[in-house]
């Protein structure tokens, strides 16, 4: 039972592997969604809070690309008789690889999507990607005085620039899920997102103490195809 089970395994994977099918055909993706945030800071998040992005991708090849991505949101914190809140607005340069761009793949993408079904779709475009961006400060703190002395006497401060611009490092995981076929590929994608991003300065609740800021971002959006590739 167990060599057949195994033996089922492989062939399955030999057959999603044989038939990867790309994100998109078409050089160029927009795309926009929503979802919740939450904060990891010296205060404990206060629960999922809303963002939103919008972003703009070009696919070296359909399973490699390069883009913008915005951001606006909150993130919400509390703890020991005190609380922030940070209206925040963030931007990235980054770059992502999905696993359709290490498997055996046809030349013409266009054919392929159009034979493809659609487990091989969301396996190879499952992706990580990476980048550098800015992140707006824009806090309102209201600190328990207990609080923010114990704060001070460990060597940490309360942050003068509460509406400063500092270095992120966003880190992301997630999948696209391609669906409406045409002559050139599938045109529209549903994108599924998870964004961890790093902090360098310590300052998203106000308080700078000694361990660095970070927030996840989970989302839910859709993807549109631009142009045809030559």
């Amino acid at each position: 039972m167990a060599k057949k089970l195994l033996f089922t395994f492989f062939v399955t994977l030999s057959l999603v592997i044989g038939t990867a099918s790309a994100q998109f055909s078409r050089p160029i993706s927009i795309g926009a969604g929503a979802g919740g945030t939450f904060a990891l800071t010296d205060l404990s998040n206060d629960g999922a809070k809303f963002a939103f992005y919008g972003e703009a991708d070009y696919l070296i090849t359909p399973f490699l690309s390069v883009g913008l991505h915005g951001e606006k949101g909150k993130l919400k914190g509390s703890g020991y008789n005190s609380e922030f809140e940070n209206s925040y607005y963030a931007a990235n340069v980054n770059g992502k690889v999905r696993i359709g761009q290490f498997l055996g793949n046809s030349e013409n993408y266009s054919y392929y999507t159009l034979q493809t079904n659609m487990l091989s779709r969301v396996i190879s475009n499952i992706y990580v990607g990476a980048g550098v961006g800015a992140l707006k400060n824009r806090i309102k703190h209201q600190l328990d005085p207990a609080y923010t002395s114990s704060i001070v006497d460990r060597s940490g401060e309360i942050a003068d620039d509460r509406f400063g611009v500092h270095f992120v490092i966003p880190l992301s995981i997630g999948v696209d899920i391609p669906f409406g076929r045409t002559l050139y590929g599938p045109q529209w994608a549903i994108n599924v997102n998870y964004q961890h991003t790093l902090t360098t300065n310590d300052n998203l609740d106000g308080i700078i103490n000694s361990n660095k800021d970070q927030y996840g971002f989970v989302s839910l959006g859709l993807k549109y195809a631009l142009f045809n590739r030559k």
